[in-house]
């Protein structure tokens, strides 16, 4: 019942509820107040009539002592009929002694004996109420005293007809005011309820406009006069001046003093004293409609001016997406998960794609593993250091190998943490082909008149130790001797090599593949030079992987890029030194990689990006020719793999619990990474970071 009632309730209208509940407040207080009023005049006529019989009664025993003591009956029967014949709410008079016989009374058909016994003394509260054939009546008895002698009695019966009937008359006129209150409280509670409601209405009615997308709508009312017409200021470049939907005080910049250029609410202080706020000012409801209004308008401006914001970024991601589309550089764009949120016509056409192909996607869908993989650990780099990418990468393809240069940035978002990062790609095969056919001649040029120095320099004296260590190795049969000529037979062999892989460095000379142990060609060339290092301070630490499968590949030629890169890390730290050498598997464990380190002088970074250049060095002049590297980035290129080269190296390339010393240097490392697979790679790259 309760909860249907408060259903009910709930259902009506804010109009009928607020008229509902005064109506009911003011029954409840009206009726209320109507029977306490009531009964306190009911209560007030039957003390006022009490009072008036008890007054008679006793002042017709005093007028009765004397016919009383004197035994004067006609006079006492004067007495009580004249008091009776007076007023026509006594019913009865009647005078007794002091024995209770009756001496004189007022009824006209015999003394009824019951009353004799009813209150006979007086003893009783005064008056005594009874219930007779008339009607309830107050009987009163006083004592006929003179001096203090008792003479008798007087009873008087005063009918309460009439007080009923008076206080009946009362309590008609009391209702009749009561709902005269209520019903001209009813007509104020449904004024006051339309007047509200009214104003509610005009806010609701508003804001379904606004919901609906009207934001033309005005709740408040319009003032009888506005700020300017009140100040009479004529401030045309306020601007409150002209409009009539808000309140000047809700405005910024006006130019009203009291203003003193503050915002709203920051203002609203000020403003209280103003002639304007003081005379156009209401009550909460109107503050609130015109508050509405301010908001309806203020919203209105904001819409306007995003879809005018809107608009232009729109006619700016056109052009943008245009000019994306026409260039032919490739242009990708990454989130931090190297997911693909961008990529322009020219990258989805290499892939042969469409955009929404692309985008949503990682380079693991789109690449092959090895690819994918290169991509994946290169982009994480970025991400990490905050270093820009930039390398040149080439590509088989069946219409001709193709060259790509390629720079990935780190892109910030404006906390400046890194939310992603960009890919530009631009096609340099014809500019690379005339760079390399430009660099083949030079080097040709160079490397031939090189080659013919080496010949007669290097390979004279070389066959010439060569020969003599062969003889000496037929003459000598001591075991240690013979060892050692082995070791000078053997290294003299290397150096041919060398100046082989020289010449074929210039000639593209092709290479013999064989089943090769990493870790064990290492060791050899560490055992070869470790002697030769402790002897200027240098001391090679190595952490091989056993579990590193051998590959395919030229021995001797992988040997010479360790001798090459252990030479120059001993020649980056001069003296007191460290170098670290460590094999591991590849990141997705599809290659390995070999990294050498050291605690050398570092290189710059404007120098990483040269470093594999041909005849390009950093040692002084005579101690390098610059093909080391260049001869090392050759052989690993024809392996499939990649060499590159980091300054100063991470703590990946480096010992645990490392501690420098105050010898060392930044250092570098350089990274040589393998495929396990025999054949050349479709991809290579010279990369730096």
């Amino acid at each position: 019942m309760n909860r249907y009632l408060l259903k009910v309730l709930h259902g009506l209208r804010f109009r009928t509820k607020i008229t509902l509940g005064v109506t009911l407040m003011l029954v409840f207080c009206g009726l209320s107040i109507g029977l306490i009023l009531s009964a306190m005049s009911s209560k007030a006529l039957l003390e006022e009539g009490k009072k008036r019989g008890m007054a008679l009664t006793s002042g017709l025993a005093f007028r009765l002592a004397e016919p009383l003591l004197a035994m004067d009956f006609l006079q006492m029967k004067n007495l009580i009929d004249n008091v009776h014949s007076q007023y026509d709410d006594i019913l009865y008079v009647f005078l007794t002694d002091t024995s209770g016989n009756i001496l004189s009374h007022t009824f006209s058909g015999g003394f009824p004996a019951d009353l004799l016994q009813v209150n006979p003394n007086g003893q009783l509260p005064q008056p005594l109420l009874l219930s007779t054939e008339q009607g309830f009546v107050y009987d009163f008895n006083a004592r006929v005293v003179l001096g203090e002698k008792n003479l008798g009695g007087v009873r008087l019966g005063l009918s309460r007809s009439e007080m009923d009937a008076q206080i009946h008359h009362q309590r008609l006129i009391s209702l009749i005011s009561t709902l005269g209150v209520v019903s001209l409280g009813i007509v104020l509670a449904l004024w006051f309820a339309r007047t509200i409601t009214y104003r509610l209405n005009r806010l609701r009615e508003s804001a379904e406009e606004i919901v609906k997308g009207n934001l033309n709508v005005q709740a408040g009312f319009s003032l009888e006069k506005n700020c300017w017409e009140i100040m009479e200021c004529g401030k045309q470049g306020c601007p409150a001046y002209g409009d009539a939907g808000r309140r000047c005080w809700y405005l910024a910049g006006t130019l009203c003093p009291h203003c003193q250029g503050k915002e709203y609410p920051l203002k609203i202080e000020s403003c209280r004293q103003c002639p304007v706020f003081k005379y156009n000012f209401g009550d909460e409801l109107q503050d609130l409609a015109e508050a509405f209004d301010v908001m309806a308008i203020t919203i209105k401006n904001h819409i306007e001016e995003l879809t005018e914001r809107e608009k232009t970024i729109a006619r700016q991601q056109g052009l943008l997406k245009t000019i994306m589309n026409v260039t032919p550089d490739f242009i990708a764009l990454q989130d931090k998960e190297l997911t693909y949120t961008f990529a322009g016509k020219a990258f989805c056409d290499h892939l042969g794609l469409k955009e929404e192909e692309v985008v949503g996607k990682t380079d693991f869908d789109l690449f092959s593993e090895r690819q994918a993989d290169l991509n994946f650990h290169e982009d994480k780099q970025i991400l990490i250091t905050g270093h820009s990418l930039s390398k040149e990468i080439t590509f088989k393809r069946p219409e001709g190998q193709r060259w790509f240069h390629v720079v990935k940035v780190p892109v910030y978002d404006q906390d400046g943490s890194i939310m992603g990062l960009l890919l530009t790609a631009r096609d340099i095969s014809m500019l690379k082909k005339f760079q390399e056919q430009l660099i083949q001649s030079q080097k040709m040029e160079d490397l031939g008149r090189l080659a013919g120095g080496v010949a007669h320099e290097i390979n004279t004296p070389l066959g010439i130790i060569l020969g003599y260590t062969q003889l000496l190795m037929d003459d000598i049969h001591d075991e240690e001797p013979l060892e050692n000529l082995k070791i000078i037979e053997k290294q003299t062999k290397v150096c041919r090599k060398i100046v082989a892989d020289l010449l074929g460095f210039s000639r593209h000379s092709q290479s013999v593949r064989e089943t090769v142990d990493i870790n064990a060609s290492l060791q050899e060339v560490i055992q070869l030079v470790e002697h030769a290092f402790f002897l200027n301070r240098i001391k090679i630490t190595s952490t091989p992987d056993d579990s590193l499968p051998p590959l395919t590949g030229d021995k001797e030629r992988l040997k010479q890029v360790w001798l090459n890169l252990l030479n120059n890390a001993a020649d980056a730290i001069g003296q007191n030194g460290v170098i670290f050498v460590q094999t591991k598997r590849g990141a997705r464990g599809n290659g390995l990689e070999v990294s050498v380190a050291d605690t050398g002088k570092g290189v710059k970074k404007e120098h990483l990006s040269k470093l594999f250049d041909p005849f390009f060095t950093t040692k002084q002049v005579g101690k390098g020719t610059g093909l080391g590297l260049s001869v090392s980035f050759g052989i690993i290129r024809e392996h499939g793999g990649t060499i590159s080269a980091l300054s100063p190296p991470t703590a990946d390339y480096l010992p645990e619990n490392f501690e420098r010393s105050e010898h060392f240097g930044p250092g570098t490392v350089f990274i040589v990474e393998l495929p396990l697979g025999h054949g050349k790679a479709a991809q290579t790259e010279k990369t730096s970071h």
